[in-house]
Parts: structure tokens; C-alpha cells; sequence
């Protein structure tokens, strides 16, 4: 998101920080909304240990990204930050990792934290502690999972498929293997395409499914599939310039 142009509001914000090293959310961080990203990052690092040059920021209201502080050379108050938002830092940490005795708390003692990121999702029921939301979450999940296993049942090998999944084309080809790989967790359809835009040759990890020529085969998501009459396309030289 682009930032924004600054309105009529004070001249600092109150924000919260938490990080991707751990999840220890600090309360009350007063900052001038003059203040630049750069400067910021700066401010961070000895709060969370992260590096200024290679740490990202992004902002949030509760669970909700508003924005990615992207931009070092902008101030706060270009961004729609307000009091009570927070900025998570992402980075490796390589200096807390490297230089940094790992400081542990029991379960007992870190429940027992009011300043925890568990502490905040419980208190505004968010995330894994909204009971309705996880609920309709498992329900959607088994509910495709059964949908899966009923189209895998009921697809028979041999059987003219179209594959459609992301930064691919659409492809053509024929249904030569269902069910599962020794290498990932569901099920799966191993299709051998009418071209050559796949990624093997029916085999994976030197476990053969079905036989194929070197990138006609891929092993697809069932939800990737829809089987029907796809004849395979005919080419001739007169397509080509």
C-alpha cells in the first residue's frame, strides 16, 4: 500500500512492536510522526535485536495488515498509523542467533505474561483462540478433504483431464495416476500433458508412479483438475510464422 498523506493528528504515536523472532509484544512505544522508516528500523534494532538493514516492517490494527513500511526515506506520518496499531519485524536475527544466549520461559511462565502476543489474540479472541472461526475452519477443511477424496475415487485412470494452477498455462492431458506420494502429505493426480510443460517424467524422489516422457508429467493438487472431453489440440505447420 501506498502511503498516504498526512492528516491533522498529534505529533507522536503510541504503537506496539512485536517481531518474527519471538512472540513478545512491548506496549507504549511513543514515536514523533516525523520520524523517518530509516530512523525507526534504527530504534528497533535495540528493541528487537534485528538488523535496520535488513529487517521489514509492517503495520497492523489487531490482526488486520493495513500496510508494509517499505519505504526508508517517508515518515511516520505518511503512513495511516495510529495510536494502539502495531508493527511487526520481520528479519533472521542473525545477532541474537550468533551472539545471544537463548533466554527460555516455562509454558507456566509465559502464560502467565501479560505482554505476550498470546496474551493480546486471547484478550480480542483472534486467530486460533476465535473458537467460531477455528470451528468453521475445520468444518471447511473437512469438508473439501471429503470432496477430494470423492473426486479422486471417482476419476478413472486413462481419463482426459484440463490442469489449471498458478504462473502455468492451462494444460491438456490424460489422468495416469491417483492417490498418494511417499513424499507429501494428500492426495494427488499424476498427469501426463499432451506438450511437454510439466516438470518429470512420472517418477519422483526414483519412486516411478507412471511412464511418461521427460517433462510431460506432473503430480497435480485434485483441485487443480477438471476431467471432461478434452480432446488433444491438433497442430499443424500452417499455425506456425
Amino acid at each position: 500500500m501506498a502511503p498516504t498523506e498526512s492528516a491533522q493528528r498529534s505529533e507522536t504515536v503510541t504503537i506496539n512492536i512485536s517481531n518474527s523472532h519471538n512472540d513478545v509484544i512491548s506496549f507504549e512505544r511513543k514515536y514523533s510522526r516525523g520520524m523517518t522508516i530509516a530512523e525507526l528500523k534504527g530504534k528497533l534494532e535495540t528493541i528487537t535485536g534485528g538488523c535496520a538493514g535488513t529487517m521489514k516492517l509492517e503495520l497492523y490494527s489487531g490482526s488486520r495488515l493495513v500496510c508494509k513500511l517499505d519505504d526508508d526515506s517517508q515518515s511516520l506520518a505518511n503512513f495511516p498509523i495510529e495510536d494502539g496499531m502495531r508493527i511487526h519485524v520481520t528479519d533472521n536475527f542473525q545477532f541474537i542467533q550468533e551472539n545471544v544466549a537463548k533466554f527460555e520461559l516455562s509454558q507456566e511462565e509465559y502464560d502467565k505474561k501479560a505482554d505476550s502476543l498470546r496474551s493480546f489474540l486471547k484478550k480480542n479472541k483472534l486467530g486460533k483462540y476465535n473458537e467460531e472461526e477455528m470451528s468453521k475452519l475445520e468444518e471447511d477443511r473437512k469438508r473439501q478433504e471429503e470432496e477430494e477424496e470423492k473426486k479422486v475415487s471417482e476419476t478413472a485412470i486413462g481419463a482426459r483431464c484440463r490442469v489449471t494452477t498458478k504462473g502455468q498455462p492451462t494444460r491438456l492431458g490424460t489422468i495416469m495416476y491417483k492417490g498418494s506420494l511417499d513424499s507429501k502429505q494428500g492426495k494427488f493426480f499424476g498427469v501426463k500433458f499432451d506438450e511437454p510443460l510439466g516438470v518429470n517424467d512420472g517418477s519422483v524422489n526414483g519412486k516411478r508412479y507412471f511412464e511418461c516422457g521427460p517433462k510431460y508429467g506432473s503430480f497435480v493438487a485434485v483441485k487443480a483438475v477438471e476431467v471432461g472431453d478434452f480432446p488433444p489440440e491438433e497442430f499443424s505447420l500452417e499455425d506456425e510464422l
